[in-house]
């Protein structure tokens, strides 16, 4: 990315993904609302269980992650930089960060002050292989398909040239 186009500043800001270091979300938050810049932590209650107590805890719903609204200038991309415990903005091509869809922010934080149920969901798409990592099949590994809005599991036998098919939970499986 070039400096001319940091310098330039667009009409309206925009919001961007930040990665900061582990288990520093809350702090950064902190720190950047402080210093005058809009940011927005996706959080979700859970309730904790202890041998002896229960309590409800607030977690990031994408752990490691937050969001700035920024207008894209160098001044305020070093300023968000600046603030200990941020790691770097996401992009999609080297050195231009990536800006978030407005609609889908505040799809986000609609979600998030509807206190509902929220669990993280892992970003799958058709065809990557994947692997249970909880229950019975705990290891059992396949290609990811998806069916009438279902996600299924195809289970390979290539030597014979057949297959089976298991419908899952996409929040069971991780990437291989």
């Amino acid at each position: 990315m070039e400096l001319t186009d940091l310098c330039r500043c667009d009409s309206q800001p925009s919001w961007y993904a930040v990665h900061v270091r582990s288990r520093h979300e809350f702090s950064v938050i902190e720190r950047l609302t402080k210093s005058g810049i809009e940011a927005f932590l996706p959080v979700v209650e859970r309730v904790n269980r202890w041998k002896d107590r229960k309590r409800l805890v607030t977690f990031p719903l994408f752990p490691g992650y937050l969001f700035v609204h920024i207008n894209k200038t160098y001044h305020n991309m070093l300023a968000v930089l600046k603030i200990q415990g941020v790691v770097r903005f996401l992009e999609t091509v080297p050195g231009e960060p990536e800006p978030v869809p407005e609609d889908q922010v505040t799809f986000l934080k609609r979600l998030v002050e509807n206190k509902e149920a929220l669990d993280p969901y892992p970003y799958l798409k058709e065809g990557q292989i994947v692997r249970i990592k909880r229950g019975a099949l705990t290891g059992v590994e396949g290609i990811l398909v998806e069916r009438t809005g279902q996600h299924i599991l195809v289970l390979s036998v290539d030597i014979l040239r057949q297959g089976v098919s298991l419908k899952i939970d996409a929040s069971e499986v991780e990437l291989v």
